[in-house]
Order: C-alpha cells, then structure tokens, then sequence
C-alpha cells in the first residue's frame, strides 16, 4: 500500500512550494512550523530553471524586485541535490511525509535520489505526459492536480499513471490565487471518484481552512493547501496560503470530521442511548391548576413542563375529557393513577 491510499485517513498536505523565497533556513523552519501543526506532509517545489523555463518566460505577477526576469527568479530560488536531501531527512525525523514537486525530468530525476513518499503533479504539468510517465514508472503514487485542466486532459494523465499499474490519485484544484468560493468545485470532488474510482481530494489556494474542511466532510482523502509563517511575508502564493497556526486548526477540524464521518448514528439506538438526558430535557403532562376529584380535564387544566418523566406531553391531547379520579395540585406530574380508567368520555 502506497502513501496516497494509506489506512484510509485523510491526509493533509502543507504546500510550502515557494513561501521560503530560496531560503535554506526559512524552508527548514517551515517544516518544524508543519510538524507542530500536525499536518501528514510537508511539500515543496523543484525546480531547475535551466531544465524547465526560458528566459523568455513571463510573469504571472510581477513581484519580485530583486529578479529581473521569472528565470532569474527560478534560478535564485533552487537548491542543490544536497539542501533537498537534507529538507527531506528533516521532514521525515519530525514525522513527516516529504513530497515535492518536479516541473522537469531533471528534478524528477533528482527528486527520486532524495526520496519522496509519493509525486505530486502541478497543475501546469498536467499534458506533460512524458513527466507523468517518467514519475509512474518509479511505482509510487501519483497525486494529479487539474487546476488548468479539462476532462479529457485528464483522462490522459490517469491513464499515463495507470499503464504503469501506479496508484494514482486526483485533486480538484483551479489555478486563481486565490481562489473565490464560488470557483472551487467542490462538487468535482465526487465526479472525480465516480470517474476514475481512485482517491480524490482538494489542493486549495483560496487562502482559508474552509475549503479543506468541506471538502473533509464530502469525503476527501486529501487536502493540499498553501502555507506561511505570516501573511506579513513575501512572496507571490501567500496570498493564497494559510498561516501555520490556522494549519493547526485545520488538521483539528479534518481529524474531527474523519471520526464523526467513521462513525455513523442510528437515531433509534441513540434515543435509547440518551435515556437519562431525555428525562431532564423533555417534558410531562403536568396539571395547570389545582384539579379537585372527579374533575373532567379541559384545555385549560393540563400543561407541558420539565422534567420528562412522567406522561410524555406528546399524549396530552389523549388526557382531555378524561376524569380526574383524585385531587391533584398545581406543576404536580398527572400519572394514570390520578384519573378515571377507560376511554374518554
């Protein structure tokens, strides 16, 4: 059994991609930061700005004034083999998952040296099918995120992750950053585990918990969301990320979600359970004044009140007309001894 489909938890990935700016330092304290949170996985991004990118490449925002182009953005921000080993010895000591993502078969290549417990693929990677395969081929699972992608894109993708018998998981996702509720998809959740009947999840940039901890309680087997340390920090995803604290109380609310959804209620049986909480918390039929004996009961002489153990008051419409056999005082509980037996009259 691969990471992706393990025991059936669900699994929270913390997305540092970037927000370590090319940090050694800060991309290690992310991950003490993600260890305390108590997420499953810690996630980074590869890339080799010479294996993936021109200097041609444009900006998707224009950000960072000490690079000149996206390249040299790239180019700055790298790690040798060497940093991402030790990033991922870090990760796994603090009982994490390492994952990153490749954006070139060099990285892929680099990345399988180090050691990753499954590969992600990036949304703009998901028609690189020779990246999908070369990944695939390793046996491990494959997590796809479609944020650009169309149905028949993807369908490509599954099929490159599956004719190497590789587990393969998908996660809804839509490239905007960040991304309003109304074009999150969490219904694509569900389509994508009817269409492919794999595990389905949701790589999030609307920069809340919300979104992760809906999509927990529709069924989700994976949660990917961006994370910082603050949102006072620099970089293009933080206004997409959550911060470490609020990562805390994500992994709170999906371990809560994930045991109230593993343990479905019988109404009937919890009734029965919740005995003694029925008897304080319903009511009686009790009397609404003094009823002398041989009184025959109105509307005005019965009432429903706390506690729950006597007459239940759904049978107080049953009590009218009947007679009262003896004297019973106000707020007092009316039991069957008090009145006349037989049907009303």
């Amino acid at each position: 059994m691969n990471w992706i489909e393990k025991g059936g938890r669900r699994r929270v990935i913390a997305e540092v991609a970037q927000n370590h700016d090319g940090s050694l330092g800060t991309a290690h304290a992310y991950i003490d930061a993600v260890a305390r949170a108590g997420a499953d996985a810690v996630k980074f991004q590869t890339h080799i700005a010479a294996a993936e990118s021109t200097p041609a490449e444009p900006w998707r925002t224009r950000f960072s004034p000490q690079d000149e182009t996206r390249y040299d953005y790239w180019k700055r921000v790298e790690f040798t083999e060497d940093q991402w080993r030790g990033l991922a010895e870090h990760a796994r000591r603090s009982g994490l998952e390492f994952l990153s993502s490749p954006f070139s078969a060099e990285a892929a290549e680099m990345l399988e040296r180090v050691g990753v417990a499954a590969w992600k693929i990036g949304a703009g990677e998901i028609t690189n099918l020779a990246l999908i395969e070369r990944v695939a081929r390793t046996g491990k699972g494959v997590i796809l995120s479609t944020g650009m992608a169309s149905w028949a894109e993807l369908d490509q993708a599954v099929a490159a992750v599956r004719r190497f018998d590789t587990q393969v998981a998908v996660m809804q996702c839509t490239t905007i950053y960040p991304c309003p509720p109304e074009k999150l998809g969490l219904n694509v959740i569900a389509e994508i585990r009817e269409r492919y009947g794999c595990p389905a999840g949701l790589s999030d940039h609307s920069g809340t918990i919300w979104a992760s901890l809906a999509a927990a309680a529709l069924g989700a087997d994976l949660m990917e969301l961006h994370v910082t340390l603050s949102r006072e920090c620099f970089g293009p995803d933080v206004a997409a990320s959550v911060t470490t604290a609020e990562l805390t109380q994500l992994v709170d609310g999906v371990r809560f979600l994930e045991k109230a959804l593993a343990h479905p209620v019988d109404k009937d049986v919890m009734a029965g359970e919740l005995v003694e909480m029925r008897r304080i918390f319903t009511k009686s039929v009790v009397a609404a004044r003094d009823l002398e004996a041989g009184r025959k009961l109105g509307a005005g002489d019965l009432a429903a009140k706390k506690p729950g153990t006597g007459i239940p008051a759904a049978r107080l419409p049953d009590l009218l007309h009947r007679r009262v056999k003896r004297a019973v005082a106000a707020n007092s509980l009316i039991s069957e001894e008090d009145l006349e037996p037989g049907q009303p009259s």
